[in-house]
C-alpha cells in the first residue's frame, strides 16, 4: 500500500510538472471576428489558394476566424498572380491563404500564422520584413494552409489584396520584397544559420540603412559587412553579394525605411526575445531531463 501511494504521488507530481510547463501552450482562437463589417476601411480580403479543394478551402475559412462570408471579400490567388507579383512559377500549386484587414495610419503590421506547422518556410518576421519593403504598414495579416507548404502563395495573395482594394503597389518594391524573402529563405537553410539569425540580420542592416541614408552603393556594402561581423555571420562570397545588390536595390528605390523604423525595433526587439527563450530553453530542458532522471531513480529504489 505505501508503495502505490508513492507511486501515486509520483505520477501527480510528472503531471503538475507538465501543466505548469507547457500551460502557455493551449488553443486560442484566431483571426478576426467577422460579425461586424468596419465601414472605414470596407470588407477585410480572404485571399484563398486556387490550389484548394472546397473542403480545404472551408478549413482554410474557419482557420482564419470567417465568422460570416457576407462580411468578407474572397478572392482567389492563382498561379497567374504568383508570375505576377512574386515572379514565380506558371505552373505553382497555391495552397496557403491569408486575410487582410487593414488599420488606421500608425496601427503598424501585425503578421500572425494561424496554422504554424503548415507553414514551413516563411515565418512571421520574414512576411513583415517584405511586406514593410513593399510598403505595405497598417494592417492585420492572418495566414493559414490546410497542408504543409513554403507560404509563398500567401504573400502573392496579400499583394493581390492590396492591388485589388487600391491598386497603389509599387511593383517594383514588390519586386524587391521577393528577393529579399527569397534571400531570406534561402539563407536560413545554410549551415550554421536559423531563420532568426538570418531576419535579425536583414532587420539589423535595414535599420542602418535608415539611421545612415546611404549614398553610394559602396556605403551599403559597408553596412552589410558591419552587421555581418557584428552578428558573427560568415556567408560565401556569392551569398554576400547577392546580400549587397538586395540592399543596394532598395538604395536605388530610395525606401524609405526611416518611416516604418519603430517597425524595424519592434521586429528586433521580437527576434531578440525568440532567441534569448532558445537559449534559455536549453536550460529548462536540462532542468526536464535531471527531473525524470530522478523520477527513474525513484522507481527504480522504490521497487527494488
Amino acid at each position: 500500500m505505501r508503495r502505490l501511494t508513492k507511486c501515486m504521488a509520483a505520477c501527480f507530481a510528472v503531471a503538475l510538472m507538465f501543466s505548469f510547463a507547457f500551460s502557455d501552450v493551449v488553443s486560442a482562437s484566431t483571426g478576426k471576428n467577422t460579425d461586424s463589417i468596419n465601414e472605414k476601411f470596407g470588407l477585410p480580403i480572404v485571399v484563398v489558394g486556387d490550389s484548394l479543394s472546397e473542403a480545404q478551402k472551408e478549413q482554410v475559412r474557419e482557420d482564419l476566424g470567417v465568422t460570416n462570408t457576407d462580411n468578407v471579400e474572397e478572392i482567389p490567388v492563382t498561379a497567374d498572380d504568383i508570375v505576377k507579383y512574386i515572379n514565380g512559377d506558371a505552373n505553382s500549386r497555391m495552397y496557403s491563404s491569408a486575410m487582410i484587414t487593414r488599420e488606421d495610419e500608425g496601427h503598424g503590421l501585425d503578421v500572425q500564422i494561424v496554422t504554424p506547422d503548415n507553414i514551413t518556410q516563411v515565418t512571421v518576421d520574414m512576411y513583415k520584413n517584405a511586406l514593410l519593403t513593399a510598403g505595405i504598414e497598417d494592417a492585420t495579416v492572418d495566414v493559414a494552409s490546410p497542408v504543409k507548404v513554403s507560404g509563398h502563395s500567401a504573400l502573392t495573395g496579400i499583394y493581390k489584396a492590396y492591388d485589388t482594394a487600391d491598386g497603389n503597389l509599387d511593383p517594383e518594391r514588390t519586386e524587391v520584397a521577393n528577393d529579399e524573402l527569397d534571400l531570406a529563405t534561402d539563407l536560413a537553410q545554410k549551415e550554421g544559420l536559423d531563420n532568426e539569425k538570418v531576419t535579425q540580420l536583414l532587420t539589423d542592416i535595414k535599420q542602418e540603412i535608415a539611421e545612415q541614408n546611404p549614398a553610394t552603393r559602396e556605403d551599403v556594402e559597408q553596412i552589410v559587412s558591419d552587421q555581418l561581423s557584428k552578428l558573427e555571420i560568415s556567408l560565401s562570397d556569392e551569398d554576400r553579394q547577392l546580400l549587397i545588390d538586395l540592399f543596394d536595390k532598395m538604395r536605388e528605390l530610395d525606401i524609405n525605411f526611416d518611416g516604418v523604423k519603430s517597425q524595424l525595433d519592434d521586429i528586433a526587439t521580437t527576434i531578440q526575445d525568440k532567441i534569448d527563450e532558445v537559449a534559455g530553453n536549453e536550460g529548462f530542458w536540462q532542468s526536464v531531463k535531471d527531473f525524470f532522471k530522478s523520477i527513474g531513480d525513484f522507481f527504480k529504489n522504490l521497487f527494488s
